[in-house]
């Protein structure tokens, strides 16, 4: 059940407490809002605060009934994860635990500074239970996944979403990377896997393989549509390969083609050039 903004939603689990809650910022690239996650134990962490709002701090506020608030773990610093940090920290004192902005990427939240120097293969002992620090580039490269390791709970953020794929954006994201950090989640024991965008999944490894094999397959119809078509250019390879998706999302799936693309790039598969202004691909030898 997805619930309404602000609500505190049990996930079931056996032997920790974890609570789910929306966030006020639904919208085409958001879904319903983004999903706060509370670890309810000795010690209390609140996994991606979202956006800066007054509204949502307090139900931040609300739902840890005057609890203390230990760590406030961010999984990478995109505008609707980790600004709502700021001001949690100053209510409650918690320490932020996340990777530095990339100082170079767009739609980062600059300001985000981290209290602990924690990074991926680093753990964090909560009493009756560890947090394991996943370092998961792709979506952009300072993407942090957080596992629950008594409930084999993984708080995914953007690397794996419920019910669609997420952007990769270059330069900062890199589709390898992201292909690379999905095979090392398929390596976990996992039970559920808890989005930054949807519904809490179960049956992780199915999910986990069926995002790869969309990847792959996009990369497949991204090579039978510049063997159709040879040296074209990027908007109009656009509409040949991501002729399913809605108009309105052509802008973002422009960005996660350009990584297909460089990715065939390094493989040694493609080949680009400009032309005119415009950015042209082709196949390698084509």
């Amino acid at each position: 059940m997805q619930g309404t903004a602000g609500q505190k939603i049990a996930i079931p689990t056996s032997r920790v407490a974890v609570f789910r809650i929306l966030g006020h910022n639904p919208g085409p690239m958001t879904g319903p809002g983004t999903n706060s996650y509370l670890i309810d134990g000795q010690k209390r962490c609140l996994i991606d605060p979202g956006p800066a709002d007054e509204a949502q701090l307090q139900c931040f506020v609300q739902a840890l009934q005057g609890q203390n608030l230990d760590y406030i773990l961010v999984t990478h610093t995109h505008r609707d994860h980790s600004p709502g940090a700021a001001a949690l920290k100053r209510a409650t004192g918690a320490q932020l635990v996340g990777m530095l902005p990339p100082a170079e990427a767009s739609g980062q939240d600059q300001g985000f500074n981290p209290d602990l120097a924690l990074a991926g293969g680093d753990s964090l002992d909560c009493g009756d239970y560890r947090i394991d620090l996943l370092h998961t580039p792709g979506h952009v490269s300072n993407h942090l996944c957080y596992l629950l390791r008594e409930e084999k709970l993984l708080f995914t953020g953007d690397h794996v979403l419920q019910g669609t794929t997420p952007v990769i954006l270059p330069p900062d994201g890199d589709m390898k990377d992201y292909l690379d950090s999905l095979q090392t989640l398929q390596s976990l024991d996992l039970a559920m896997l808890a989005p930054g965008h949807g519904e809490v999944m179960g049956q992780p490894q199915q999910e986990i393989a069926a995002l790869i094999a969309h990847r792959l397959r996009r990369e497949a119809k991204i090579v039978a549509a510049l063997q159709d078509l040879g040296a074209t250019a990027m908007d109009d390879l656009l509409l040949a390969v991501y002729d399913d998706v809605a108009e309105h999302l052509l802008p973002w799936a422009r960005k996660t083609l350009l990584a297909h693309l460089l990715k065939l790039e390094r493989d040694g598969r493609a080949l680009r050039q400009q032309q005119d202004r415009q950015e042209i691909w082709q196949l390698h030898g084509n």
